[in-house]
C-alpha cells in the first residue's frame, strides 16, 4: 500500500538546468501559467503513484481569464495589433544595425580585394587610378581571380551562417543568450583589428601574406557573427511586454487585440530594417576602397563595431535575460529516442499524431503505469513545441532556393558587372540597392501594407508572405536573365564577355530591378522564417531553431560554392533561369502544403516556460539530474 503522498514544495524546488532554487531566479510578471497542484509518492523513486491521482500532470500552465482575456469570438474578429516597443528593445535594434554595418560594410569590398590586382597608376592602397584612366576600373589588391575570391567570399558566408547552431546550443544550455553576445562582441572586435592589417599598402605587397591574415580576419568574423545572430533576434522578442492576447480599447473607440504574434511580428520588422540600415554601409565602404584603399574600407567598420559594447553596457541592466536550461538539447534528443524506438520509423513516415504522442509523458503513463522521471524529464507541450519546430524547419528547407535567387549563384552578379558599362560607378555599388530597397520598403509593409490587408478582413498570413516573397524573387531572375542575354548580344566578345578587355554599353544601372525586386521579398519571406523559428520554437530552445532558420543562408552559400566553377561564359543565362522555375514552382508548395502554418501561436513566450519553471522535475521538488 502506497504511503501519503507528500505536497509540492515549488518555492524551494530546483531548476533541472541551473541548479537553482526558483526563489533565486527572477520571478515571471507572466500569471497566465501557475504551478499544478502535483505530488510525489515517497515511496515510488519511479514517478507518481495512480493511487494519488487520476492522471499525470505535465503542463502546469492554467489559463487566467479575466475581463481583458479575448474569447474565441472577439480573437475571431477583432484586428490583431502589436504592443509598444521598450526602449530595451530598441537598444537591441541598436546593436543589430552595428553588427551589420561592420559586416557587411567588410564583407562589402571583399571581392575586389581578392579577385582584382592592384589598379594600374593606382596608389599601391587598392585605389583605382586617378581621373579618366580610373573610370571603368574597379579596385583590387591581391589579384587572386574569381573562383578564389568567390570560394573565399562562401566560405565566409558558410562559416557566418553554420557557427550560428554552435552558439545557440551554448546560449540555450551554458551561457544565456546576453552572455553569448557578449563573447561574440569581444571576438568580433579582434576580428576587426586584424582585418585592417592586410589592407595596408606595404601588406599588400606580398599578397600571399596578405591573403593568410585576411583568411584569419574573416574566420574570425565568422565566429563573432556566429554567437550574435542567433542570439539577438530571440533575446530582442523575449522583450515583449505582451505574452498573452489581451484586449485594448484605443482612444477611437475601437476594440482591438494586443496580441504576442503580431508583436512579434512588428518587432522583427524593425529588427530586419536595422539590419539594412546597417547592411547600407557597404556603400561608404565601396566607394571607400575605389578612391581610397582597402584600408579605409576595414577601419570604419571596425569604428561603427564600438557601438555594439557601448549598447550592451547601457542595456544590460533593463534586459529581461532568460536563464540558459542545460538539459534542454538532451531533452529534445531524447525525445527523439523514444520516438524512433519500437518502430518508430515506420511512425514517423506515416506521420500523424500517434507518432508523436508516444513521447508524450501522458501517453507513457497511461501505457506502462508509472513514469520516471529520471527518463522523462519533458512534458507533454514540449513533444508539441519539438513538431511544431519540425514543421518551420521543412519550410527553412525550402529557402536556400530564394537565397540563391535574391544574389545569385556564385559570383555570377560580379561577373554580369564586370561587362557593363560602370561610367564611374564602382562595380560593387549596385549590390547596394539590395539594403536600399528595404529601407524603404520595410516601413511601407509595416505600416501601409499588412495593416491595409488586416483592415479588409484578409491578413497576410505565413505562408501567403511566403509565397509572395518567392514570386518576386522569380520575377527578379527573369529580369537577370534578360539583362545577361543583352550583354552577350551587345558585348565586343559575344558569350564571353565577363572575361572581356572591353565592356558592353548595357549600363550597369539595368542591375537595379535584379537586385531591388528579390530584395523586397526578403521582407516576406526571411523576416517570416524568423518569426516561425520564434513562436514555434521549444521555449527554451528558441536560439537553436532561429538559429536554423539562419542556416539556410550556409546552405546557399555551399551550393553557390560547388557550383563557382561552372558560372562563366557562356552559360551566365542558364543559372538565372533555373532559379526563375524553380522559385515560381515553390511559391506554390507554402500556401498549400503548409498551409497548417498559418494557424496562429499565443502561447509561445511563456516566462515560466523558458526558466524552466514547468518542468515536472522542477513541480515534483526532484533535484537529481536527468
Amino acid at each position: 500500500m502506497s504511503q501519503p503522498a507528500v505536497p509540492l514544495d515549488y518555492e524551494s524546488a530546483a531548476l533541472p538546468a541551473t541548479g537553482l532554487p526558483t526563489h533565486q531566479v527572477e520571478p515571471s510578471t507572466d500569471r497566465t501559467a501557475v504551478p499544478s497542484p502535483m505530488t510525489v509518492n515517497e515511496k515510488s523513486k519511479k514517478g507518481y503513484d495512480p493511487a494519488d491521482m487520476d492522471k499525470v500532470v505535465v503542463s502546469a500552465a492554467i489559463d487566467l481569464e479575466t475581463e481583458d482575456t479575448p474569447s474565441e469570438q472577439e480573437m475571431s474578429t477583432l484586428r490583431k495589433v502589436s504592443a509598444p516597443l521598450p526602449w530595451v528593445a530598441v537598444a537591441m535594434c541598436l546593436i543589430e544595425f552595428g553588427e551589420r554595418a561592420s559586416y557587411y560594410g567588410s564583407k562589402g569590398p571583399f571581392n575586389n580585394f581578392i579577385n582584382n590586382p592592384l589598379p594600374e597608376g593606382g596608389n599601391g592602397a587598392g585605389a583605382v587610378a586617378p581621373g579618366a584612366a580610373g573610370i571603368n576600373q574597379s579596385a583590387g589588391a591581391l589579384g587572386k581571380g574569381s573562383v578564389a575570391a568567390s570560394a573565399l567570399v562562401n566560405m565566409f558566408d558558410f562559416l557566418a551562417y553554420v557557427i550560428p547552431i554552435y552558439g545557440a546550443i551554448v546560449a540555450d544550455t551554458k551561457w544565456g543568450r546576453f552572455k553569448t553576445i557578449c563573447v561574440g562582441t569581444a571576438v568580433g572586435g579582434i576580428a576587426h583589428i586584424i582585418l585592417v592589417i592586410p589592407a595596408i599598402p606595404a601588406v599588400i605587397q606580398n599578397p600571399n601574406g596578405s591573403l593568410g591574415a585576411f583568411i584569419i580576419s574573416i574566420v574570425s568574423l565568422a565566429f563573432a557573427a556566429g554567437f550574435i545572430k542567433p542570439s539577438l533576434g530571440p533575446l530582442l522578442c523575449d522583450q515583449s511586454p505582451v505574452k498573452v492576447p489581451t484586449l485594448k480599447t484605443l482612444k477611437s473607440g475601437e476594440r482591438v487585440i494586443v496580441d504576442p504574434s503580431a508583436t512579434v511580428e512588428r518587432y522583427l520588422l524593425i529588427f530586419y530594417w536595422c539590419i539594412n540600415v546597417g547592411a547600407f554601409f557597404a556603400l561608404a565602404t565601396s566607394y571607400s576602397s575605389r578612391l581610397v584603399g582597402f584600408w579605409l574600407a576595414f577601419l570604419i567598420p571596425g569604428i561603427i563595431y564600438i557601438l555594439m559594447p557601448a549598447v550592451l553596457v547601457i542595456a544590460s541592466k533593463g534586459l529581461y535575460k532568460a536563464p540558459p536550461q542545460g538539459s534542454v538539447v538532451l531533452e529534445a534528443i531524447k525525445v527523439f529516442r523514444v520516438l524512433l524506438s519500437d518502430g518508430g520509423w515506420k511512425r514517423m513516415w506515416k506521420g500523424g499524431d500517434d507518432f508523436w504522442n508516444r513521447a508524450k509523458p501522458t501517453f507513457i503513463y497511461d501505457r506502462d503505469g508509472e513514469l520516471d522521471l529520471n527518463k522523462v524529464f519533458w512534458d507533454d507541450k514540449f513533444v508539441d513545441e519539438i513538431k511544431q519546430s519540425i514543421h518551420a524547419c521543412q519550410v527553412f528547407l525550402l529557402i536556400p532556393f530564394f537565397a540563391m535567387a535574391d544574389g545569385g549563384i556564385g559570383n555570377s552578379v560580379n561577373s554580369m558587372s564586370t561587362a557593363m558599362t560602370l561610367n564611374g560607378a564602382p562595380n560593387d555599388l549596385i549590390s547596394n540597392f539590395n539594403p536600399l530597397a528595404l529601407i524603404v520598403f520595410t516601413p511601407l509593409a509595416t505600416y501601409f501594407i499588412y495593416p491595409f490587408f488586416t483592415r479588409i478582413g484578409h491578413p497576410l498570413k505565413p505562408m501567403t508572405r511566403m509565397c509572395v516573397g518567392f514570386l518576386m524573387a522569380s520575377f527578379g531572375d527573369i529580369c537577370a536573365a534578360l539583362v545577361q542575354w543583352r550583354i552577350y548580344k551587345t558585348s565586343p566578345c559575344g558569350w564571353y564577355a565577363s572575361t572581356c578587355a572591353e565592356v558592353s554599353p548595357v549600363a550597369i544601372w539595368w542591375q537595379i530591378p535584379i537586385i531591388m525586386i528579390p530584395a523586397a521579398g526578403e521582407i516576406f519571406v526571411n523576416v517570416t522564417s524568423y518569426e516561425l523559428a520564434y513562436t514555434r520554437s521549444p521555449a527554451r530552445m528558441k536560439g537553436l531553431v532561429y538559429a536554423m532558420a539562419l542556416f539556410n543562408s550556409a546552405i546557399s552559400a555551399a551550393l553557390s560554392l560547388a557550383l563557382a566553377n561552372a558560372i562563366q561564359d557562356p552559360w551566365l543565362i542558364w543559372p538565372w533561369t533555373a532559379l526563375a522555375v524553380i522559385t515560381f514552382c515553390l511559391a506554390w508548395v507554402f500556401p498549400t502544403y503548409f498551409r497548417n502554418l498559418n494557424e496562429p501561436q499565443s502561447d509561445f513566450a511563456n516566462k515560466d516556460r523558458m526558466e524552466g519553471r514547468l518542468q515536472p522535475k522542477v513541480l515534483a521538488g526532484k533535484e537529481s539530474e536527468p
